[in-house]
């Protein structure tokens, strides 16, 4: 797994990379109560911002890690938001893109790396 700066996690798969949000952001953000995914087939940009989340903390954004098209997204996350909170690393996860350069996961910390960020 990779992570990046804003507390996004990104695990490679065989049919593509799987992203999500690490505890550490679901801490800080609180109880997940609405997540607006991608649309399946849409083509998305490195820092473009794709999914919309809202807490009862407050509102938040995340930005397409890599470049790439989104394969899949969870819609068992759309149903029950709350997936984020209970299980970040595993059902949790948002969406899957097909990456167009992979070389970009490169720039990403590993997760001794995050959790020396967090720490």
């Amino acid at each position: 797994m990779k992570f990046t700066e804003e507390h996004e996690w990104l695990r490679v798969e065989e049919d593509g990379v799987v992203v999500g949000i690490t505890e550490h952001a679901t801490t800080q953000l609180g109880d997940i109560v609405f997540v607006e995914l991608p649309e399946v087939g849409t083509t998305v940009t490195k820092d473009e911002e794709i999914v919309v989340i809202e807490s009862v903390k407050a509102a938040s954004d995340i930005m397409a890690p890599i470049d790439g098209v989104i394969v899949e997204v969870n819609e068992a996350l759309a149903e029950d938001p709350a997936m984020a909170n209970e299980d970040p690393l595993g059902n949790g996860w948002f969406f899957k893109i097909e990456a167009s350069d992979p070389s970009q996961m490169d720039e990403y910390m590993t997760e001794a790396a995050y959790l020396k960020l967090i720490a």
